[in-house]
């Protein structure tokens, strides 16, 4: 089995589209409906290879989700692409200091390259 990828995003079609997608080629897969959710999975000791972070999402959005992330040396490390539907996505994952960006709707082969390059 490959690496463990989390997926965070509020939208329910999403999630389970990669989900499968990712699982069916082998990947260990986590899914997140917000970023408290994501916070959970990652305070019981998971450790993804990358963690697919969509932005805007209700509780905790991205951004908050990624401050949290940095604020936590074992975590801090876990490479995160940002997805989004937003034609700025690529200037706010540089700011997030993300690894990377993926527009919305996602090409499952560019899921597939970025999933590949971090796990």
């Amino acid at each position: 089995m490959k690496g463990q990828v989390l997926i965070v995003d509020d939208d329910a079609a999403i999630r389970e589209v990669l989900s499968l997608i990712l699982t069916a080629e082998g990947y260990r897969v986590e899914a997140a409906k917000s970023g408290i959710e994501a916070l959970s999975h990652l305070t019981g000791g998971h450790r993804p290879c990358l963690m697919l972070l969509d932005l805007r999402m209700p509780e905790m959005d991205g951004w908050e989700l990624r401050r949290a992330q940095l604020e936590v040396p074992e975590w801090a490390s876990i490479p995160v692409v940002v997805l989004s539907g937003d034609r700025d996505a690529r200037e706010v994952a540089e700011a997030m200091n993300a690894q990377g960006y993926l527009l919305k709707p996602v090409e499952l082969d560019d899921v597939l390259s970025i999933v590949r390059q971090y796990c």
